[in-house]
């Protein structure tokens, strides 16, 4: 029975395993890649890229793909091109941050007092904009995207960066986890603090927010990185190039410029990943606690 035991926990950790290596594969050969050389990228990834020429223009297209995580020569010129000689790469990296923190930073102050006075707030009519704000978050973005145009057009927006941080703002999604969040709080505690004479604000700011904090630090880093991948919303809303995050420019690059695609992705992964790793316990534990809530 002990056998059996062990047995079935090496098999789920061999699967486990894989499906990790799985996910990992194409974050580690993207590092890897952007440390080789043109001609190395043409070499190992053949007809993917058979456009891409070496520096004397000609290269060796394989008729297979190589996958190598360990580059033949390890080269920094990519980096060096996208850091140093090309401050355009830079600058499409601030577009992005600039889009984004904004949006992080705004949704959660909307996200905080909108779920306080859906939790404080009982009856029908709660009710029932609660349900429409959950069926908002079911729309998918491209569903969204034409009211955004007309409405970005009509209020004079259109093509600046409102256009992007004002629909980002209001989204409902973090409303409905931090509602669901700031339930969670016994009503004891609430009505004990009413009694010490406790004003709504100082309720909402000194006993909802700290008992919020795991499901704040995961709705940030969910944020950050949804609308730091975002593509559809800049093409749409703000058609000026130099306006446009990094997002956008990375699907523009072309064939002959692999290495610097591969170098860029590496650094656009950066900011998500630091933020990952710093609020990864505070992400785990605030959306396993959504699920056990009643509405």
């Amino acid at each position: 029975m002990k056998k059996n035991r062990y047995l079935g926990r090496l098999v789920l950790t061999v699967i486990a395993a894989l499906f990790a290596f799985g996910f990992l594969l194409p974050t580690v050969l993207t590092i890897s890649n952007s440390f080789m050389t043109q001609s190395e990228i043409s070499a190992n990834y053949g007809k993917v890229f058979a456009n891409v020429s070496g520096s004397d223009g000609k290269a060796y297209i394989a008729d297979t793909v190589n996958l190598k995580f360990i580059p033949d020569k390890v080269t920094f010129h990519q980096y060096i091109a996208v850091l140093i000689r090309s401050p355009e790469y830079l600058l499409k990296f601030w577009n992005s941050v600039i889009l984004v923190v904004p949006i992080v930073l705004l949704q959660l102050v909307i996200a905080s007092i909108t779920a306080y006075g859906f939790t404080r707030w009982r009856g029908k009519v709660r009710s029932f904009l609660f349900f429409f704000y959950v069926i908002l978050m079911l729309m998918p973005t491209q569903v969204t995207l034409v009211p955004n145009y007309l409405v970005s057009d009509w209020i004079g927006i259109l093509n600046t960066r409102w256009a992007i941080i004002l629909p980002g703002t209001f989204a409902p999604f973090s409303v409905f986890l931090l509602t669901k969040s700031m339930r969670r709080i016994p009503a004891s505690l609430i009505e004990a603090a009413k009694l010490d004479g406790s004003s709504e604000w100082q309720i909402f700011k000194d006993i909802c927010l700290p008992q919020c904090r795991s499901a704040l630090y995961s709705i940030a880093i969910l944020v950050f990185i949804d609308y730091w991948n975002m593509v559809e919303q800049p093409i749409i809303l703000l058609p000026d190039a130099e306006k446009q995050p990094l997002s956008v420019y990375l699907s523009t690059i072309n064939s002959s410029e692999v290495g610097l695609a591969f170098a860029i992705a590496t650094i656009y992964m950066v900011p998500s990943l630091l933020l990952f790793l710093h609020g990864e316990d505070y992400l785990v534990e605030g959306i396993a606690h959504q699920g056990s809530v009643k509405g």
